[in-house]
């Protein structure tokens, strides 16, 4: 029970079905509940986070969906909002919700760069500014932000997701180095290549994922769950000492 006592908000976490292929979001909040934490469930996708609510609901844990665009001030402090009054407090936030953007600099629209950076940037910060207030009145907290292998290193596409997941991570280390006195710990995640809802289709492609395969040292991809445990470590009092960290789950791209 790593997290007992500990109340969680977690972005982009619908994606938590049993039986489907779940996302990061969706793979910590069953993890996070089996170590006895209470949940709120955010996302856009109001019918599968409901799913996902009522199977945690139904294997016994608590949980509670809201539906939140990370990029509205607004949503941001209603589910803010919603978590106090439904649990009293906020511990843990972890800012996950992503979206994809796989064009090259020159095929890059404004629209795409603006959305690929309203997630990534302003989603961030709109969940740290509305998150820390409430962390305060309890003497700390713990925000994870997830970013990406793409927030550290370039590739020859996806030019404003890379520039929304770096905004991401360097977020993280000047909003960690302004509260660390607080006891409100912020570190960035860094996933690597993963099957998820959004890469599962690309990965049906035999060619692309043969090709994906040779770029990891390890050989496979990685599962939602073996990140989700990464974020239960940041989440739990075992990282105490640990705030402006990267914390990155690779299988040894990054090492390359």
């Amino acid at each position: 029970m790593r997290l007992e006592g500990k109340v969680a908000l977690i972005t982009g976490a619908a994606a938590g079905v049993k039986g489907d292929i779940m996302g990061f979001g969706g793979a910590a909040a069953w993890l996070f509940a089996a170590e006895g934490a209470k949940l709120v469930l955010a996302d856009i996708n109001e019918e599968q986070g409901r799913r996902t609510e009522a199977q945690l609901c139904d294997s016994g844990h608590d949980a509670v969906f809201t539906r939140l665009d990370v990029t509205s001030e607004d949503d941001w402090q209603a589910a803010v909002a919603l978590t106090v009054n439904t649990y009293g407090k906020l511990d843990v936030l972890i800012n996950n919700a992503g979206t994809g953007g796989r064009m090259r600099l020159m095929e890059t629209t404004e629209e795409l760069w603006d959305a690929q950076m309203d997630v990534h940037g302003k989603g961030v910060f709109l969940g740290m500014k509305y998150a820390i207030p409430e962390m305060r009145k309890t003497g700390g907290g713990s925000i994870i932000n997830v970013s990406s292998i793409y927030g550290l290193v370039g590739s020859a596409t996806s030019t404003a997701y890379h520039a929304g997941k770096g905004a991401s991570r360097i977020l993280s280390k000047s909003a960690a180095i302004q509260y660390a006195g607080e006891g409100i710990r912020v570190n960035s995640i860094h996933p690597g290549f993963c099957r998820t809802p959004m890469t599962n289709a690309s990965y049906q492609n035999a060619e692309h994922y043969d090709a994906l395969l040779q770029r990891i040292p390890m050989g496979r991809v990685g599962q939602p769950e073996e990140l989700a445990q990464g974020m239960l470590y940041l989440a739990s009092d075992e990282s105490r000492y640990v705030t402006g960290a990267e914390l990155v789950i690779d299988g040894g791209v990054t090492a390359t």
